[in-house]
């Protein structure tokens, strides 16, 4: 049989891809099949062309293939890298931003820095012009005092003086502190006449802030008196010279060497006058010799004296005044303790040169006014006789004595009560305490004002003590300084959390378990509280041990003395301060907070209606008209709730707040001003 030897070829050949370019185009390439005896069959190289030519157009396909394989490959690759550089781009995007952003603030701060700056050095040039104007002033009354010059000619200064406060002053900036010779040689070449174009103030008062502060009177002293001399009025204050004097803003502090007599008991005493200039201000102290025990005690009230202290300093101011040739054009007195200087002014000065003056009296309130024997009234050369009748002096209670704030009401051309709240009518037919009948048959010369404050001081915009300043514009700063409390006191740090503040000068024990209710009601929903004041009651100060024991919350903290730099701290960084009185006199919690853009809630029963405090008709103050329209009627929980629910609502309505202005320079010295006018027309 014959055997056939046959190479096997198979129907699909699959080829590595390394197949080599000869090896792929070998078209010689043969097989044959032999039989037996080695004969050939025949099967040549063409008897696989179709074979062949099957396995190209196979490896062709094959080859298409992995390069479309190799294509894609490629186009996502190119995708991954594109991501990947569009993520690096958005990255680097970010990272310029947050740049841009970062210097943009830097920038802010800057400005905000420099703008402080420029503000601070253009308050201390116009204190320093001040300053100078105030030493010129004392620099003539000295003269006057010595027989140098007189009266008449001391008052073409003082109008000089006044009405050019900026080119003068500069003027004889090097020679204030020369001889007086030289001074007033200078003085007598500017010397023109020319028309007064403000107010020539003379205060005469017990306290002045920072000299001698006690109660409220000291702040209301220095506040009005620099608002009204920034409204180019000119203000001097006289005070007692106390032993105990906080002498480290006082100017030039000196003693005049004159010799000024007042007249007391009968006989003429002397007395030494010293000067300083206080923020601007001329202030005059008078240290009696003879009587020198009068104002050498430790403190400044409570003494079984008083009357005859205080009587004795507001005779010898009026012989100052009339000895130093002083004409001004209205003598501002406050309260009982200068209130004698009315009929004293009306029956023994009003006819030594001072014609042209008139008579204002301040009322912090009616509660103390001072009941004497009506003999006493001579010690400081009176008529008890004239005085002491029903429609003058004498008290509408007790017949027997006479009252001298009475007396300061009956003889004064205006009378300013001081309060933030109450109208007219409330205070006549209220907190007269007493004086009721005296009030409503001089009612048309009382007027109200509120209280204020130093914008200068109490300005979110520029205070020092803030880590970042904020305006109504731009309240940005006031979650930081938020934070920033929280931190200061361990509290938990969130800007989103409610901070309520509470500062006070004293408080009730119906206000004490007002604020438990609230605190314990308020804290369960995260808010946080501080308190921080004291009080001067034993019975209180217990009472708030026992409630710091109460609240030992992680939500609540206590500060038991007052700390003003703090305090601006805690201004700006609560949303609520809850307010014992809106009549805060000390502290003036509410007009503060709105500026720092905090919400004054009044201390009360949660969800209670606040009692309708005023008639609000013209008599009433712009801060009661307000203060009733927007804060009076909301509750704590009201207020918190608000907050929560409706924050761009309430972030308006905080803005809005923060653009009233309640300052010193506002509102109050307006009213000032009105009464001035009013009186100087009579």
């Amino acid at each position: 049989m014959e055997m056939l030897v046959i190479a096997s070829i198979p129907k699909v050949l699959h080829l590595p891809q390394f197949i080599s370019i000869n090896q792929k185009h070998d078209r010689h390439r043969s097989f044959c099949c032999f039989g037996k005896n080695g004969e050939s069959n025949d099967l040549s190289t063409g008897s696989f062309e179709r074979d062949r030519d099957y396995m190209e157009v196979h490896q062709n396909q094959l080859q298409s293939i992995n390069n479309k394989e190799e294509k894609q490959t490629d186009i996502w690759q190119l995708f991954r890298e594109a991501q990947q550089n569009i993520l690096y781009l958005n990255k680097q995007r970010l990272t310029a931003i947050e740049e841009l952003d970062r210097v943009k603030n830097e920038r802010q701060s800057l400005v905000n820095k420099i703008e402080q700056l420029e503000a601070k050095k253009q308050g201390n040039t116009r204190r320093d012009k001040l300053a100078i104007s105030s030493e010129l002033l004392l620099k003539i009354d000295s003269m006057v005092l010595t027989g140098i010059i007189g009266g008449r000619e001391a008052s073409d200064f003082r109008k000089l003086i006044m009405d050019s406060r900026g080119g003068v002053t500069d003027d004889l900036y090097d020679t204030i502190y020369k001889k007086d010779a030289e001074l007033l040689a200078k003085l007598r070449h500017f010397s023109v006449k020319g028309k007064k174009k403000g107010f020539h103030i003379v205060h005469i008062c017990t306290e002045m802030e920072p000299v001698v502060s006690v109660g409220i009177l000291a702040s209301y002293v220095t506040g009005i008196s620099l608002a009204l001399q920034r409204k180019g009025n000119l203000v001097e204050v006289i005070l007692p010279k106390y032993a105990e004097l906080n002498l480290d803003e006082v100017q030039g502090f000196r003693e005049v060497e004159a010799q000024l007599y007042s007249y007391f008991n009968g006989q003429l005493h002397e007395n030494k006058v010293w000067t300083g200039v206080v923020h601007g201000i001329g202030v005059t102290f008078i240290q009696p010799v003879y009587y020198s025990s009068f104002f050498s005690q430790e403190r400044v009230y409570g003494y079984s004296n008083d009357f005859e202290r205080f009587t004795y300093f507001s005779r010898a101011s009026l012989d100052y005044i009339v000895k130093s040739g002083k004409q001004p054009d209205v003598l501002h007195i406050h309260n009982w303790q200068t209130s004698i200087i009315g009929p004293l002014f009306w029956d023994v000065f009003v006819n030594q040169g001072l014609e042209g003056t008139r008579i204002l009296l301040t009322c912090q309130g009616f509660d103390s006014q001072c009941l004497e024997q009506p003999e006493k009234l001579a010690l400081c050369g009176l008529d008890p006789s004239r005085l002491y009748r029903l429609d003058r002096l004498q008290d509408n209670k007790k017949a027997h004595l006479v009252n001298i704030l009475k007396g300061g009401v009956v003889f004064s051309n205006k009378v300013i009560i001081m309060t933030s709240i109450q109208s007219k009518d409330q205070i006549i037919s209220g907190l007269g305490h007493g004086l009721q009948p005296t009030l409503t048959i001089h009612k048309e010369k009382l007027l109200i004002a509120p209280r204020g404050f130093d914008k200068s001081i109490w300005d979110p915009s520029l205070d020092k003590f803030l880590p970042q300043n904020y305006s109504a514009d731009n309240v940005n700063g006031k979650s930081v300084c938020k934070v920033s409390l929280q931190r200061h006191l361990d509290l938990p740090q969130q800007a989103s959390k409610i901070l309520v503040g509470c500062i006070y000068s004293d408080i009730s024990e119906f206000d004490l378990e007002n604020l438990k209710m609230l605190v314990w009601m308020a804290s369960k929903k995260g808010v946080q509280f501080i308190f921080m004041g004291f009080s001067q009651s034993a019975g209180i100060s217990t009472a708030l041990e026992f409630f710091k024991e109460e609240m030992k919350d992680g939500n609540v903290r206590f500060i038991d003395n007052y700390d003003d730099e703090l305090s601006h701290l805690i201004f700006a960084g609560s949303d609520i301060l809850l307010c014992p009185s809106f009549d805060n006199l000390q502290l003036q919690v509410p007009l503060k907070a709105l500026k720092y853009g905090a919400a004054p809630i009044a201390v009360r029963p949660a969800d209670s209606r606040f009692r309708h405090f005023g008639d609000h008709d013209m008599e009433g103050t712009e801060f009661s008209l307000f203060i009733n329209k927007t804060f009076a009627q909301l509750s704590l929980s009201q207020a918190v709730e608000e907050i929560t629910k409706n924050p761009s609502e309430w972030n308006r309505r905080m803005t809005d707040a923060m653009m009233k202005d309640f300052s010193w320079d506002a509102e109050c010295s307006d009213i000032h001003i009105r009464a001035y006018s009013s009186i100087k027309e009579l």
